[in-house]
């Protein structure tokens, strides 16, 4: 697996595993827990080691059962979760209680990567939560601190006013929406791209040049568009509730896109 540093050192997989249906009644987001972490167990069986968590998933536990469960040590795994900041921030004293919680369900005392999930419309709040990142950062709690769906107004507050500069910004980039734009900025900042979802937005279309491209390599379009993401340094967080292709999200590093091959799918 390759990893990249992030500007504070710390190695991420540039490739890891979405969880926000896993563990859940019809793999459907809203579903209530199974009790079981069949896909967890495939990933790691297959070789993931970075596992991508949100508070907002509500089964933060099953990705702490999954990993507690495997034979590997703590430190071989790369966990990432977010504050749920959906319906904004609700108090120095309830982010501690939230971060708290997700220890818990991790069943770690340590997390690599923490992010505030979403902005909000309160400047002076989000500094405040981006502070107490800081705090448990310093503390050597989080490995890692960053964000997610920051746009750059919201990155400048950080980048101006807070002490420590995000590591990363998980953002939309997928077929059909790149954002190019974000992508640039994140990294004339020294601040590492996580794409969400990067395997969405391929329409019959895009698929059939996807797999134009695929043809000449033995790889899949998810493939073309995975490699696509990674060799613009961008880390992706596919998910899948099938073993055999989690496993093709990660058969992607025998292979190079050509200088036209990039040109046709930067036009999708």
């Amino acid at each position: 697996m390759k990893s990249i540093p992030l500007n504070n050192g710390i190695e991420i997989p540039i490739v890891g595993c979405g969880t926000n249906t896993y563990g859940k009644e019809g793999n459907q987001y809203s579903g209530a827990l199974r009790g079981d972490t069949q896909e967890i167990d495939w990933a790691i069986e297959n070789g993931y080691r970075h596992f991508d968590s949100a508070q907002l998933y509500l089964n933060e536990e099953v990705v702490g059962n999954g990993l507690k469960k495997s034979t590997l040590p703590r430190e071989d795994f790369f966990i990432t979760t977010k504050l749920n900041t959906f319906e904004g921030f609700k108090g120095a004293d309830w982010a501690h209680a939230e971060i708290e919680k997700s220890l818990e369900k991790l069943q770690t005392d340590y997390i690599d990567l923490f992010l505030i999930h979403k902005p909000w419309d309160h400047h002076a709040e989000i500094l405040e939560a981006w502070s107490i990142l800081e705090d448990y950062y310093n503390r050597g709690v989080f490995k890692s601190i960053g964000v997610s769906n920051f746009e750059k107004e919201h990155l400048d507050l950080i980048l101006e006013k807070g002490h420590i500069k995000p590591a990363v910004n998980q953002i939309k980039s997928q077929v059909g929406n790149w954002n190019e734009e974000l992508i640039a900025f994140n990294k004339h900042h020294d601040i590492a791209t996580v794409a969400w979802s990067p395997l969405r937005g391929i329409d019959e279309n895009a698929n059939q040049v996807l797999e134009e491209i695929g043809n000449q390599y033995g790889k899949t379009s998810a493939q073309v568009v995975l490699r696509y993401q990674i060799e613009r340094d961008v880390i992706v967080i596919p998910k899948s509730h099938n073993k055999d292709r989690q496993a093709q999200s990660l058969d992607i590093f025998d292979f190079e896109l050509s200088a036209i091959d990039h040109e046709r799918i930067a036009a999708l």
